[in-house]
């Protein structure tokens, strides 16, 4: 009978052993990709360190343009969570039964006029230095998200509508792929500035690089930014979507300049 019983609790030992083996190896293995609109880079990238350190879970994060994403997941890419700078294209991918819900609107973005701190071009957020410069004849290069598939950008072809410019500025135009590009250019040297998302503008590594001024938010529509799961996504990305939304996270968010909701509409 000892014996038995001792034959016995070792098989349990080694079972309850290798269902432990089995659950760490499906944690390790549940590190979802998750698909963000890359005027997220900082500002999300503080938040996912953040949720690192207190959920001891890992995801990887890549940054791009929003319609490449929303076309990418069409396509079948391994997105488990989609965060998009317009939320049209959430929507869009939810009527096509692509997304578990219609998602939340986790941030409400603005764009700026950045320069470069040695650019001739003045900053003022009506623009009215860029029409002074080109009249002068010495702004050559401007720099914008590719308005075809960039959220920003297409925010930013308003606002130059707005203000007159866009035909005059057009022939001068450097596009980004998408907005954290755009920004590289307008600061890096490519351009004498450019219209960029406020929160790349904030982040320290740009602000020590460039200057900024907010464009009043009443030239161009709003930027909605909506979040949503994917049909396949796992538990830690569901974790990550509900901690977008928590206090901390929220508090991230609003120090790179986003407008948060319930906060403003």
């Amino acid at each position: 009978m000892f014996v038995a019983r001792t034959v016995i609790g070792r098989s349990g030992f080694r079972l309850a052993f290798l269902a432990l083996m089995l659950g760490s190896h499906a944690a390790a293995a549940d590190v979802p990709v998750v698909a963000a609109a890359s005027d997220l880079k900082f500002a999300l990238e503080e938040v996912a360190s953040s949720f690192r350190k207190q959920s001891g879970r890992d995801l990887k994060i890549t940054f791009g343009s929003s319609g490449i994403f929303a076309t990418q997941i069409r396509n079948g890419a391994p997105f488990q969570m989609y965060l998009s700078a317009d939320e049209e294209y959430v929507q869009k991918l939810h009527l096509d039964g692509l997304t578990r819900d219609i998602g939340v609107l986790y941030a409400i973005g603005r764009i700026v006029l950045v320069t470069p701190i040695n650019s001739p071009l003045p900053v003022d957020a009506e623009l009215k230095g860029v029409a002074a410069l080109l009249k002068q004849g010495k702004l050559q290069h401007f720099a914008i998200a590719n308005p075809e598939h960039a959220p920003y950008g297409r925010r930013a072809e308003e606002a130059l509508k707005h203000a007159g410019l866009w035909d005059a500025l057009k022939p001068k135009l450097v596009l980004g792929e998408n907005v954290s590009q755009a920004a590289q250019f307008a600061i890096g040297g490519s351009a004498e500035g450019g219209i960029v998302a406020l929160s790349l503008a904030k982040a320290p590594q740009m602000a020590k690089l460039g200057r900024y001024a907010v464009i009043p938010a009443e030239w161009h529509t709003p930027l909605r930014q909506r979040m949503v799961l994917l049909n396949n996504a796992g538990a830690t990305a569901q974790a990550f979507y509900a901690y977008m939304q928590q206090p901390a996270a929220r508090k991230i968010m609003r120090g790179y300049g986003f407008l948060l909701p319930g906060e403003v509409e």
